[in-house]
């Protein structure tokens, strides 16, 4: 038997609580603090993780409304971006002062997690501050950040790290010397052996004196989904009898003293912290080495790795952690300083390009539900019986199911799952033979799914379920229909699998009584979500509730809005433009000094007009050949004038309108 839990049992009546609701769907497990639930049942963010100073999203998506600002729409909190980096500062100056470690540390921000400019402005600003840096994998994000790096002001301009990672190619290399003659702490990281070449030649030509990286590949491999990143079949970096041959190519050069920094990628999302502590302790004897053999070596670059806990069950599962950020720095710098104190070589200054666990908390997606498909729970017996007397022989497993469904008690409801799933076979087995009418079939079908509804109620107030049919929930369950894109908001979730957690943001002070999944409204099978989050397990639907059809004539349901945390990582640059939905609106919120929220910019989404583009119709072509075809229809006949005339508005406001559903 399985044990269905109390604040799982989506059966249990009694009287629900928020707290009940946060514990259900892991609010204060993978929230860290910055998400939360308030009295009124509305999902809240606090953004300092101060209870005092909370936002409250289901306020905020009204308040949005009133604006004319609909859903999808993507919320950025500075706010937790400013925290996480302060966090992430704080952890390594505790773990650097309660070890005595002389060398220092920086954080630089990979840009490819999120390019988004608004986002990189902001890092870039309190890099400064912070003594931070950026990174850049590729020609177009290095001439971002010269010039991030160029605008973020202030008297540390000049000594804000700029990592270098990626292949290069003469003019990315060029680049980057002139940088550094221009005065940027620019660091090129040689991933093979031609760009050391070029690095050489380029700073002999312009009389530069460059600081050189070089990315080791480790034979300690990483974890998860990015494990083969790592080790000696990585796709970057030199081997190390290749290192052993750059530090001859320098000093033939006299240049060795140029080799400022070693590098390595451990892997992204490391959820097993033994795997860094590895990695870390085999770069920092390869450090101590190039320092013995005369290289200027001053900085240790352990790449990314530092993951999110996506699930909140702080375990060693692909979408979780087993460490803090405390813990991930107190170790690292344990590692480098025991091996560094062994060898009798300074401290170096740790890098750490921890991307993913700097932004994914500062980005939530809010979308709203419009409608849902059900397995109804109700069989509607007088349809049943009138569809029943219409015919002149009931096929016999419908007799079966109706007997079944008649039958049921406490003490039969392994037997009358057996006998339901038999008579089901039966029926669909008869009906693809022919010997059965469609509406038999429909009737074989409403007794079924009522049949699994009646033994789920029934076998939720035992407080447990049968392993037999431990499925029936999720075979049972919902198609929630939502207004977003999988592809272009949440592309992880389809390309790898990614868990993100999922969450009504209000209603939370009534207890969830449906089971679902998700569907976008791309017209593509893939676009759905039928994995949750839960603690070492993915559940396969998301405890729900009931959404309620609007009275009257108006058409849809009553707002009922779903939000999708964690995704300030990877998620909005890696969208695409599947079925020419693009990008969401992004608001960028804000705590005011009195406790309130208000706007810092609001970033439109885009218009159908603007997807077009991308793709090469021009929007005043497409206009002309249906005025045109609206002419010729008018003039046969076919539309009248104001008919005509109310397709070209509606064609020329679908044109400058949202790509998604809009009220």
């Amino acid at each position: 038997m399985a044990t269905i839990s109390s604040s799982k049992n989506i059966f249990l009546h009694g009287r629900w609580t928020v707290e009940e609701s946060a514990k259900l769907y892991g609010l204060h497990d993978w929230g860290k603090g910055y998400v939360g639930v308030n009295p009124a049942g509305h999902c809240t963010i606090m953004p300092t993780k101060d209870p005092a100073r909370q936002i409250d999203l289901h306020e905020v998506v009204q308040g949005l409304r009133d604006r004319g600002i609909h859903t999808p729409v993507l919320l950025r909190f500075n706010d937790i971006l400013e925290h996480r980096l302060r966090e992430m500062r704080k952890a390594f100056n505790d773990a650097m002062a309660e070890q005595q470690y002389a060398g220092g540390y920086c954080c630089v921000y990979p840009i490819k997690v999120n390019q988004q400019r608004h986002v990189c402005e902001q890092i870039a600003s309190l890099a400064v501050e912070l003594d931070f840096g950026l990174e850049a994998g590729s020609k177009p994000e290095l001439l971002a950040v010269l010039g991030l790096s160029a605008s973020a002001g202030g008297p540390g301009v000049n000594g804000m790290p700029i990592i270098c990672n990626g292949f290069k190619d003469d003019e990315f290399i060029e680049t980057v010397i002139l940088a550094t003659k221009l005065g940027r702490n620019i660091i090129p990281v040689v991933e093979k052996f031609s760009e050391l070449e070029l690095i050489v030649k380029h700073a002999k030509a312009y009389g530069v004196r460059p600081k050189i990286g070089v990315r080791v590949k480790l034979s300690s491999r990483g974890a998860g989904r990015w494990e083969s990143s790592a080790g000696v079949r990585s796709k970057f970096g030199l081997f190390v009898s290749e290192v052993l041959q750059a530090v001859e190519y320098l000093k033939k050069h006299g240049m060795l003293d140029c080799l400022n920094l070693v590098h390595c990628h451990v892997g992204s999302q490391l959820y097993d912290i033994r795997v860094l502590k590895n990695a870390v302790n085999e770069l920092t004897h390869v450090y101590c080495e190039l320092h013995r053999l005369g290289a200027g070596v001053t900085t240790l670059d352990i790449g990314g790795g530092m993951g999110i806990d996506y699930d909140g069950s702080q375990s060693a599962w692909s979408s979780s952690i087993n460490y803090t950020v405390q813990e991930y720095a107190a170790d690292v710098v344990y590692r480098i300083k025991s091996v560094c104190d062994d060898a009798k070589v300074p401290h170096p200054r740790v890098i750490t390009e921890s991307g993913r666990a700097m932004v994914a908390y500062s980005s939530v997606l809010i979308m709203d539900v419009l409608g849902t498909s059900q397995f109804a729970a109700d069989p509607e017996m007088p349809s049943i019986l009138e569809a029943m007397k219409a015919e002149t022989e009931v096929p016999q497993p419908v007799l079966d199911l109706l007997e079944t469904y008649n039958t049921m008690t406490d003490r039969n409801l392994l037997e009358a799952y057996h006998d339901s799933t038999q008579a089901r076979d039966e029926a669909m087995s008869l009906f693809s033979l022919g010997y059965m009418s469609l509406p038999m079939r429909a009737v074989a079908e409403r007794l079924f799914w009522a049949i699994g509804h009646k033994l789920l109620e029934k076998a939720s107030k035992r407080g447990e379920l049968p392993n037999e049919f431990e499925n029936l929930p999720d075979l049972l369950s919902d198609i929630y229909f939502c207004n977003f894109s999988l592809f272009q908001s949440m592309p992880d979730s389809w390309a790898i699998d990614q868990l993100f957690p999922i969450v009504p943001i209000h209603r939370l002070e009534e207890e969830p009584t449906r089971r679902g999944i998700l569907a976008d409204i791309t017209c593509d099978s893939d676009g759905k979500i039928d994995r949750f989050v839960d603690k070492r397990v993915e559940k396969k639907t998301l405890e729900l509730h009931t959404v309620k059809d609007l009275p009257g004539e108006c058409a849809g349901v009553e707002p009922y809005y779903l939000g999708v945390f964690l995704l300030g990582a990877y998620q909005e640059i890696l969208g695409d433009l599947h079925n020419l939905l693009g990008d969401t609106h992004a608001v960028h919120l804000a705590l005011s000094p009195d406790g309130s929220w208000e706007i810092e910019e609001v970033i439109e989404g885009d218009t159908v007009e603007e997807v077009l583009k991308y793709v090469q119709y021009d929007h005043e072509d497409l206009k002309r050949a249906i005025r045109m075809d609206i002419e010729a229809a008018c003039k046969q006949g076919r539309l009248s004038l104001p008919e005509g005339k109310s397709l070209m508005k509606f064609y020329d406001d679908g044109l400058e309108g949202y790509t998604y559903l809009e009220e």
